[in-house]
């Protein structure tokens, strides 16, 4: 019963040495880890080629994005199960093995996640995210929110990622979402009730096209809701925008004030208000959201100072 880890990196030289010591030091040691070096210019493939371990296997290609370099990983994977980390992530020791151990007591399960929660650039903790538990189908959940988080989640079943295909590449800032929700239609899902994923949060990642990211989730919630499993939840479409409208809202705020794009909030909290009007009345998320468009100063400075204090 081995695994196979899968990490697709492109200049990760400043994390992808924690990244590859936080699987290394698994206590689930029956793994393969698979790197695919996406065409990275800095010192990665130094660092990794300088960590001696016969489980590390590297290959290089010319730069494809994610999701083809998580296709190439999963193409090589020899494993009966699969798990996939961006090299900038974490993982606790025990993360493979709570996976592991939760397929197997669970075996009409093919999906086993946990919870998550949020590192900084000095993988110091921030917060911590959703406590969800979707055991069975998951797929109704799973429209509404991506409550598994981030790509560097889940334990798969070989079986079931060649069963759903690969990672679409055409989507580029919501392929883990789109790969999750294929599963869910298919198969089982089942939750590891432990934060086991440490999600770094960086300046780039704040800064990412959020635009991009709006077109890419609503191509994915569109094939979502055009699935024949979707046909009798079709009501909890604007309540998915509506999520989908809220994370995109908090994450155009959130930037370095240098960063920040207001328009982009201003038009994001529109379409969160306007898939649900009923949030207009009493919603703390949307007063503060409001306060922080309108007074990115003054909010920044309450953050600040609740950080010293």
């Amino acid at each position: 019963m081995s695994i196979s880890v899968i990490i697709p990196v492109f200049n990760g030289e400043k994390t992808i040495q924690e990244t590859i010591d936080s699987i290394l030091n698994q206590t689930f040691q029956n793994i393969e880890l698979i790197i695919i070096n996406d065409g990275s210019t800095d010192s990665t493939v130094q660092i990794i080629n300088n960590i001696s371990d016969s489980r590390i296997k590297l290959f290089s290609y010319a730069n494809g994005g994610l999701s083809t370099s998580r296709n190439r990983g999963i193409s090589l994977a020899q494993g009966e199960y699969i798990s996939f980390i961006d090299a900038d992530d974490l993982w606790t020791p025990d993360k493979l093995e709570s996976q592991w151990q939760a397929l197997q007591e669970n075996p009409q399960a093919d999906v086993a996640y946990s919870w998550t929660d949020y590192i900084d650039e000095s993988s110091n903790f921030l917060k911590s995210g959703r406590r969800i538990k979707a055991n069975g189908d998951a797929f109704s959940k799973l429209l509404l929110f991506n409550f598994l988080e981030n790509g560097s989640n889940p334990l798969i079943r070989q079986k079931a990622l060649e069963k759903v295909g690969d990672f679409d590449r055409s989507i580029c800032t919501a392929g883990d979402k789109d790969m999750w929700l294929r599963l869910a239609a298919n198969y089982n899902f089942v939750c590891v009730e432990k934060p086991q994923i440490l999600y770094r949060i960086s300046t780039n990642s704040m800064s990412t096209n959020l635009k991009r990211q709006e077109a890419a989730s609503l191509k994915v919630l569109e094939r979502a809701f055009s699935n024949p499993k979707a046909e009798k939840l079709q009501h909890l479409k604007k309540q998915s925008l509506s999520y989908l409208y809220q994370y995109l809202t908090f994450k155009a705020i959130e930037a370095p004030p240098q960063k920040r794009q207001t328009l982009t909030a201003v038009y994001f909290l529109w379409n969160y208000i306007k898939n649900n009007p009923r949030l207009l009345i009493h919603n703390k998320l949307i007063i503060v959201a409001t306060f922080k468009i309108l007074f990115p100063r003054l909010s920044q400075r309450i953050i600040n100072f609740k950080k010293r204090s």
